[in-house]
């Protein structure tokens, strides 16, 4: 996706989205209702040392690479929220994902945000869409789908659920924001400052330019491991959950 569309999309949102506009509806039940009945995940609570990374628009043809690379060295697992495009250009990548025991996830087809010229129907066939490329590819379903930006609405989650996928956000103070190549070391900052037990970051392995994520990766996932952390899928994360749902202390004005 073009970096002026996603900049476009960051000034409606500070980690999770607040959606204003008419054309695309926000959430009317918000967090608390979805978090308790975990049909979208933030992040979660538990006593375990244990944080997920994630990695959303790829795979690139060199930085999904690089960072497979990384998370090999440093014996972590992470989660892959791929889009479908990508994968038909790099489906190679996409086996050495699983290879390695990583997690897949969708992130459709096109990247296209949903209620924005984006009707239920298209969404759905959007999401199928990927579905179908990231099987045909690797050969596995995928049960976890982040929407595009961030942006979530009711119908978005009714959609997703009613095709058999749990929405996955990300904690709000590990929005890494790499996107937009803020510098090496505010990314590294940006996750070392106050990382918590069942945190989920966010990373792209797919950035327009040259990215500063690899970099970063280089000085978090050393430091992480050292503090006593590991690093795990999604789907395993939440089998750790321990607690009940809390918000973020960072959540006031947020849905």
């Amino acid at each position: 996706m073009q970096k002026l569309m996603i900049r476009s999309a960051a000034l409606l949102c500070a980690g999770s989205l607040l959606l204003g506009s008419t054309a695309i509806a926000g959430p009317k039940k918000g967090r608390d209702y979805y978090e308790s009945r975990g049909e979208v995940v933030w992040e979660v609570p538990t006593n375990e040392k244990v944080v997920a990374l994630t990695f959303d628009d790829g795979p690139h043809e060199k930085d999904t690479a690089l960072i497979l690379d990384l998370l090999k060295q440093y014996q972590a697992k992470a989660t892959f929220f791929v889009v479908g495009n990508k994968v038909e250009r790099f489906p190679e990548l996409v086996r050495r994902e699983i290879a390695e025991g990583h997690e897949l996830a969708n992130h459709t087809y096109s990247h296209a945000y949903f209620g924005k010229n984006l009707s239920v129907h298209k969404f759905a066939k959007d999401l199928e869409r990927a579905e179908d490329v990231i099987y045909a590819v690797g050969g596995k379903h995928c049960h976890l789908f982040r929407p595009p930006g961030g942006f979530y609405s009711d119908k978005l989650v009714e959609t997703a659920k009613g095709n058999g996928y749990t929405v996955v956000m990300w904690s709000w103070h590990q929005d890494t924001r790499d996107w937009a190549t803020p510098g090496v070391q505010k990314i590294v900052d940006r996750v070392l400052r106050n990382p918590r037990n069942g945190d989920i970051v966010l990373f792209h392995d797919y950035v327009e330019g040259k990215s500063q994520t690899v970099q970063a990766l280089e000085i978090i996932l050393p430091e992480l491991q050292k503090r006593g952390f590991r690093f795990v899928t999604v789907s395993e994360l939440l089998t750790y959950s321990k607690l009940k749902p809390v918000r973020s202390p960072d959540a006031k004005n947020v849905p």
